[in-house]
C-alpha cells in the first residue's frame, strides 16, 4: 500500500528572488532573475557596497531545496516512489525542466491543477489567496506535512497540525544547513546519506509533541496550553 505524504514547495521562482539565491543559476536563468528582482523590488538588490555570497548562504541553511534534493531527501527517509504526494505551489520557474528529477522519483506527485477539471479551478484560479487556501486545506488534512522552506504558511499549518492532532503531527522539517553539506559532499555514499536522513526524520517525527517555550509562537506551538481550550476550562469552571 502506497504510504501518503504531502509535500510543501512554495514558488520557486518567489523564493529565488527574495532568498538572494544564485547558487544554481547561470545564464537565461539569472538574467531573467536579475530582471524579476527589479520589477519588483527596484534597487535592492543592487546597492553600492551590497555584498551577496550565494555560498555563504547556501552553507547556513537560507537557500530553498531544489526539486532534486527534495527528491534525493525523501527517498533517503524512506519514503518509497508509490508513494501519493500532494505539491502544494504557486507558479514554478521553467516548471517542466525544473520539475522532472523530482517527477521522476515520485511518479504519483499530483498539484492542484493535475487533480481537478480545469474548470472545477476557473473560480480559485485568478485569485492567490484561494488558491493558497486549497493548499493550505490539503496540508492541513495529509497524513504527513513536509516543508522545505520557511515563511508564514508552513509556520501556520505546524501549529494548527499540532492542535488538530492533539500535539502528535507528522510534520517533517528538515535540518537545510545539514543537508547542504551533505549534498554538497562528494565522498557520501548512498547508505551513509540514508542512515543521516532517517535520523533526521526520526527526530522530526518526535518533535511533532514538543511542548511551547516561554519565547516561542502560540500559532506554531499552540499546545497544550492553547489559549481557546484555557479560556474554555475557565469558564467551565465559573
Amino acid at each position: 500500500m502506497a504510504e501518503n505524504i504531502l509535500q510543501f514547495t512554495s514558488a520557486l521562482k518567489r523564493i529565488w528572488l527574495l532568498s538572494r539565491v544564485v547558487y544554481l543559476m547561470a545564464g537565461k536563468e539569472r538574467r531573467d532573475m536579475i530582471t524579476a528582482r527589479e520589477r519588483g523590488w527596484r534597487g535592492k538588490f543592487t546597492k553600492p557596497g551590497r555584498i551577496i555570497r550565494p555560498g555563504f548562504i547556501r552553507v547556513n541553511g537560507k537557500c530553498p531545496l531544489t526539486p532534486l534534493e527534495v527528491g534525493l531527501m525523501l527517498r533517503g527517509m524512506g519514503f518509497s516512489n508509490n508513494t501519493l504526494i500532494y505539491l502544494a505551489s504557486g507558479k514554478i520557474y521553467s516548471a517542466e525542466k525544473t520539475m522532472r528529477p523530482l517527477f521522476e522519483m515520485f511518479p504519483l506527485l499530483q498539484t492542484k491543477e493535475t487533480l481537478v477539471e480545469t474548470e472545477e479551478l476557473a473560480p480559485f484560479k485568478n485569485f492567490s489567496s484561494r488558491m493558497a487556501a486549497i493548499d493550505y486545506t490539503v496540508c492541513l488534512h495529509s497524513e504527513v506535512f513536509v516543508t522545505t522552506q520557511g515563511g508564514n504558511f508552513p509556520h501556520f499549518l505546524i501549529g494548527h497540525r499540532r492542535y488538530l492532532y492533539g500535539g502528535h503531527s507528522k510534520t517533517i522539517k528538515p535540518d537545510k544547513r545539514k543537508l547542504s553539506q551533505l549534498f554538497a559532499n562528494p565522498n557520501v555514499g548512498w547508505k551513509s546519506l540514508k542512515r543521516q536522513l532517517l535520523g533526521m526524520r526520526s527526530h522530526n517525527d518526535g518533535k511533532g509533541i514538543e511542548i511551547r517555550r516561554p519565547n516561542d509562537s502560540i500559532y506554531s506551538f499552540p499546545t497544550p496550553d492553547c489559549m481557546c481550550r484555557a479560556n474554555k476550562t475557565e469558564v467551565n469552571r465559573s
